[in-house]
């Protein structure tokens, strides 16, 4: 919840959302939305089964946290050649092939019977889940109007952590009941139906080469490779946007990965409730993911710098309220204090991808959904567990969860320098936009 074409590549432009129908674009949004809660169910799963993995086994922390990050750390590595191949062959047909993969990868998961084959069938995993939230946010972006950007994309990136809930609640409860090994195979299963429907009902949109600035030719050519580079990036705010985006994402991953063992080891439940209430604390992420975004929209509709302050203030909410849950007594207010701070934890998503949208030219669009979602996986979610293990084999888990926030600190400080420019690049765009090629 994703840099540059090849020198021939094609790059989507969304025609007039309008002339769709509204029953189909919601239709759109459903599958898609669903395959999103596909995608996570079978990414976070692991974050209820780490404790019986843990005891099966004997790992280490930091060897449990590279099975929570190689997901990401595959994903962030292919999501731009495996976007490009779905912009050239087809984003419907790559969605559905993508689906399958990551379904598949996820029952191989529960007949892994080492670490190490583990490791590699979730690495197959993200190779399934590498392009899908940059080629479903193509499709979103086409069927629906500019007015409702923040909005929609926010609500279709919120399925991250909806799954991510169902992951750990579902996953918990499984693994409680039958053993872990069969929360795979139940988390794997149901995005193999969504997978088989998606093709019959969603219309792919044709793709159409941008034309470089300036150039006023009948016949347009292709961007470059060098060119691509440079539209995707020509934007200071928007680039400052890709790393206060990346840095914030880690607070929502290490809840997810992590909470699931912190209640069980300071608030002494079970694996079952440790599941269920890890989860409420991811629907609390999701929900305030839904929300962020459209009180973005509304708090900068007057005052443009608002579209990147409003997100900065989401992540200073995020690592106060956590430092301080994590720093407290394991108790009542320490675990109210983790559901408050996880609503703000991903507040900004819907935010973070408005902002690269609207610095950066149209044509573009899902060359700068790739990379939005390269820089949230390389610099937030893969690193992110990953870090908290490490710190957690030196300080313990209750410490490491403590300072891992801190990270939050710098996607405001990143945020705060994005709003410093943002009007500016915002509005270059849109005169670029308006001119005739």
């Amino acid at each position: 919840m994703s840099p540059s074409l090849p020198a021939n590549a094609a790059i989507s432009l969304p025609t007039d959302p309008t002339r769709r129908s509204r029953v189909y674009a919601w239709v759109v949004f459903a599958l898609t939305f669903g395959l999103m809660l596909s995608d996570y169910l079978s990414r976070q799963v692991i974050g209820a089964v780490i404790p019986a993995i843990k005891a099966e086994w004997a790992l280490s922390y930091s060897q449990l946290g590279m099975l929570v990050s190689v997901v990401s750390l595959v994903v962030g590595l292919l999501v731009v050649p495996i976007s490009l191949v779905a912009d050239r062959w087809g984003r419907v047909k790559s969605i559905t092939l993508m689906a399958f993969v990551w379904c598949l990868a996820t029952i191989a998961c529960g007949l892994a019977q080492s670490h190490g084959q583990l490791l590699w069938a979730r690495a197959f995993v993200g190779l399934g889940e590498a392009a899908y939230g940059a080629a479903g946010a193509a499709l979103l972006a086409h069927v629906f109007p500019a007015r409702q950007r923040a909005a929609v994309l926010g609500a279709f990136l919120s399925a991250s952590l909806f799954g991510s809930v169902l992951g750990v609640v579902l996953g918990g409860a499984v693994a409680a009941q039958s053993g872990w090994r069969m929360a795979f195979f139940v988390v794997g299963a149901p995005g193999l139906v969504l997978a088989l429907i998606y093709p019959f009902v969603v219309r792919d949109y044709k793709t159409v080469a941008l034309t470089p600035a300036g150039q006023g030719e009948a016949t347009p050519k292709r961007l470059s490779f060098a060119q691509l580079a440079r539209e995707v990036f020509a934007s200071r705010s928007g680039n400052l946007a890709y790393l206060a985006s990346g840095l914030q994402m880690a607070m929502p991953a290490m809840l997810i990965a992590w909470l699931p063992t912190y209640f069980g080891r300071y608030h002494d439940m079970d694996v079952k409730k440790a599941g269920l209430m890890a989860g409420m604390a991811v629907l609390a992420a999701g929900i305030g993911m839904v929300f962020g975004g459209g009180l973005a929209d509304r708090l900068s509709r007057n005052h443009p710098r608002r579209r990147a302050l409003v997100p900065a203030a989401y992540s200073l909410l995020t690592a106060l309220v956590l430092m301080t849950a994590f720093a407290l007594p394991p108790g009542p207010l320490g675990l109210g204090l983790i559901f408050l701070g996880a609503l703000f934890a991903a507040a900004q998503g819907g935010c973070s991808s408005a902002i690269v949208c609207d610095v950066t030219h149209p044509g573009v669009r899902a060359t700068v959904a790739a990379t939005m979602t390269l820089a949230n996986n390389l610099i937030g979610l893969a690193p992110g567990p990953l870090i908290v293990g490490m710190l957690s084999d030196v300080f313990g888990l209750k410490l490491a969860l403590t300072l891992a926030p801190a990270m939050a600190v710098a996607a405001a400080f990143f945020f705060v320098l994005a709003s410093r420019s943002y009007e500016a690049d915002a509005a270059r765009v849109r005169a670029r936009s308006e001119q005739p090629q």
